[in-house]
C-alpha cells in the first residue's frame, strides 16, 4: 500500500567495482543504497541496487541513479532521503558531487551498518552465484594508515567516565528511554537476550547535553583499546582518544569488546548523563564493530 512520505530518511550509499569480470573483462560497478533501519524495525528497510557501465563510473551517472532510486522509494511508499552516508573514502568525492546535485546532505561516515551487513551477505552469497565471478583469494584493497588518535575535542570531554555492560535485552527498549540525543540500531539477528552488551558512560553536571550534540556530529562508530588507550573511531577516519588506561583497565575493557565482537555481533555503546544516578540520557549511542570490506 501506497502511503504519503512526511519524514525524511537516512540513506547507506556503497557505490563501488564488484569481484565479477563483465563480458567486456572490467570489474562490474554497482551501485547499493538501504535505508537506515530504524531501532525497532521488524522489516527490512529500503533497498535499491543498480549496475554501473563501466565507462560509465562518474558523479553523473551516480546522480541521475540517485534520483531513480528516490523516485523507487516514493512509488513504493517509502519516505524520501534527506541524508546519505558514504563510508568509502576513496568515492567521497564523487558521492559528494552527486549527492549535492540531488540537494542531499553527504555525511563521511562508517555508521552504515545495515550497509555492510548487506554488502557482506551479497559478497557471501550472491557473487559467487554470477557468472564472471572472481573465483579465489582476492587482493586485498591496501590498508589504510590508522591516523593517530587525538583527545577529544573540549566540547565532548565530561567530568568522568565509567566503563559499564548491559544486558542485550534491555536495549531492546532503548527507543522508548528518555533521551535527547540518539543514534539507536536494530539489535542484530541470532543475538542472545542476555549477551553483554559493553560501553562507555561520560558524565558532565553542566554540558552533558551539549556533550550529547558534538557527540552525535562525531557519527560515533566503534571503542577499541590500543596499547593503554581507549580510542574512539569515528567519522569516515576520524580516531579520538578517550582516555588513557592503567595496564588492569586496558586488559579487562580489551576483553569486553573481544568477547561483543565474538558472541555479541560487535555491539557497543557510548551513554552521556549528567551523573551515574541520573536515569535519563542526554544522549545513547549504539554501535557495532564489524568488518568492512
Amino acid at each position: 500500500m501506497t502511503t504519503t512520505p512526511t519524514l525524511g530518511a537516512d540513506w547507506e550509499l556503497d557505490f563501488y567495482s564488484r569481484p565479477i569480470l563483465e563480458a567486456d573483462g572490467r570489474k562490474r560497478w554497482e551501485l547499493l543504497i538501504t535505508a537506515t533501519p530504524a531501532a525497532d524495525a521488524k522489516d527490512t528497510p529500503f533497498r535499491f541496487s543498480k549496475r554501473c557501465p563501466s565507462g560509465e563510473v562518474n558523479s553523473l551517472w551516480l546522480s541521475s541513479a540517485l534520483e531513480e532510486a528516490r523516485q523507487c522509494a516514493l512509488d513504493a511508499g517509502w519516505p524520501a532521503p534527506r541524508r546519505l552516508r558514504c563510508w568509502r573514502s576513496s568515492m567521497r568525492t564523487m558521492v559528494q558531487r552527486a549527492a549535492t546535485e540531488q540537494d542531499l546532505e553527504m555525511i563521511a561516515s562508517r555508521r552504515t551498518y545495515a550497509l555492510l551487513d548487506w554488502l557482506q551477505h551479497r559478497e557471501q552469497e550472491v557473487y559467487p552465484q554470477e557468472e564472471g565471478f572472481m573465483a579465489g583469494p582476492l587482493a586485498p584493497p591496501p590498508a589504510p594508515i590508522a591516523t593517530p588518535a587525538v583527545p577529544l575535542p573540549e566540547e565532548v570531554q565530561g567530568d568522568a567516565w565509567s566503563w559499564a555492560s548491559l544486558p542485550a535485552d534491555l536495549l531492546r527498549d532503548a527507543s522508548d528511554w528518555p533521551t535527547s540525543f540518539s543514534g539507536l540500531l536494530p539489535l542484530p539477528a541470532g543475538l542472545d537476550s542476555d549477551q553483554a552488551v559493553p560501553g562507555l558512560r561520560l558524565f558532565s553536571n553542566s554540558r552533558a547535553l551539549a556533550m550529547a550534540g558534538w557527540l552525535g556530529g562525531l557519527e560515533p562508530v566503534r571503542l577499541l583499546v590500543e596499547g593503554r588507550q581507549l580510542v574512539l573511531e569515528a567519522g569516515q577516519d576520524d580516531r579520538w582518544l578517550v582516555s588513557d588506561l592503567d595496564a588492569a583497565a586496558a586488559d579487562a575493557i580489551a576483553g569486553d569488546l573481544a568477547r561483543s565482537k565474538e558472541l555479541g555481533k560487535g555491539l557497543q555503546f557510548i551513554a552521556i548523563q549528567t551523573s551515574p544516578e541520573e536515569q535519563a540520557f542526554a544522549g545513547f549511542w549504539m554501535m557495532r564493530d564489524i568488518a568492512t570490506l
